[in-house]
């Protein structure tokens, strides 16, 4: 049983179906990529039982088989090896697999195919479709917001809230949230489902600059399907917080700045904050923003002003520089507003933008107490 392919090609679809593989497999075979040889395509399977990738690609050969093959080994030996054509040789009876290049040989043990875990086919599913550019601009504004805290499970994953042709995507860690919205949805589906982020950043990852995505779902899993590629999660199941009711409606302050100087001015006076609580204070007058912070452990002290347009009453009020900073690095407008109620109530940052790609995002920050 055997087959040929360039290497640079099949490296290209082994890193992506890679990301799969988890660091501490419960099984050994999972360790291992799921060739799949069916009518002169290769099919490469991986899986860590919550996420599952497959890939297509064409081959040369004329037998149809199955083989787990081990993913390190296998990928070290095709980054250390320039381009060119390489042959797989599978020994049916034990799985061994020989791999032959214009260098010499290199042999491997690999496991019975048939024994590798079986990833979910869509089953009663409702299916959505939408262009990946949308979708990538969903996940690439929303993923860095999520928690790291396993107790709570829904927080670790993209709340996805679809209705009709909007989809709306939130993300919070209880510091920050992100809201996206866009309307470039097709499909007659109302429903909302959590991902989690490992997916998330596979499909990031994955995703071609400009071809249709196909989302299909049940009550379990969440199958997203574009080009020669399919990537299936576990949803989390878990109730998502109510998102709106952390959001400030009525904010009379309001101050617009521009977006790059702010984040830069943020980076250096972060480096002068407390290491703990990173803390930096704005005080909002009418024309100027001063940026300042201080560690009283140390005696390091800055402070930075610059130019903005405000609308409302003169306040203080502090912020964690390092979420406020990586907010910004998010949002893509030349402008920022940033909306105000009080030194108590989170802060709201929107793009000042003048173009319209029928999408609307919302980033949240909740304040820290002022150090008196």
């Amino acid at each position: 049983m055997k087959f040929s392919i360039a290497s640079s090609d099949l490296l290209k679809q082994l890193q992506i179906a890679a990301g799969a593989i988890g660091s501490n497999p419960v099984l050994p075979i999972l360790e291992d990529f799921l060739f799949k040889i069916e009518n002169k395509k290769l099919t490469i399977g991986a899986t860590d039982q919550e996420t599952s990738i497959a890939t297509t690609i064409d081959v040369v050969g004329d037998d149809d088989f199955t083989v787990a093959v081990p993913a390190k080994i296998l990928l070290d030996t095709l980054k250390a090896l320039p381009q060119q054509p390489v042959t797989f040789t599978v020994n049916s009876e034990n799985w061994g697999i020989e791999i032959t290049s214009s260098y010499g040989k290199y042999k491997l043990a690999g496991e019975n195919g048939a024994d590798f875990p079986n990833i979910p086919e869509p089953d009663s599913v409702e299916t959505v479709k939408i262009n990946s550019q949308y979708l990538l601009d969903a996940i690439s504004n929303t993923v860095f917001a999520t928690s790291s805290d396993e107790l709570r499970p829904a927080m670790t994953g993209v709340y996805f809230q679809i209705d009709m042709d909007k989809l709306i995507c939130v993300a919070t860690d209880a510091h920050k949230l992100v809201k996206y919205s866009t309307h470039h949805l097709a499909g007659e589906v109302n429903t909302t489902f959590i991902i989690p982020k490992k997916a998330l950043n596979l499909l990031k990852n994955a995703l071609p600059a400009n071809d249709a995505v196909t989302i299909s779902f049940n009550k379990a899993n969440a199958f997203f399907n574009f080009g020669n590629m399919s990537l299936v999660c576990r949803l989390i199941d878990a109730r998502y917080p109510d998102y709106n009711a952390v959001i400030p409606i009525d904010n009379p302050n309001n101050m617009v700045v521009n977006r790059a100087d702010f984040q830069n001015s943020l980076k250096r006076i972060a480096i002068y904050a407390n290491k703990t609580t990173n803390q930096v204070v704005l005080d909002v007058t009418d024309k100027s923003l001063t940026i300042s912070a201080q560690d009283l452990d140390f005696s390091n002290e800055a402070t930075e002003q610059m130019a903005c347009v405000f609308d409302g009453t003169p306040m203080k009020i502090a912020f964690n520089a390092r979420f406020l900073a990586e907010m910004l690095g998010i949002l893509g407008s030349e402008e920022v507003k940033m909306e105000l109620s009080s030194p108590s109530r989170a802060g709201i940052l929107t793009p000042v933008e003048t173009d319209n790609t029928n999408r609307e995002i919302l980033m949240l920050v909740m304040p820290v107490m002022l150090n008196n």
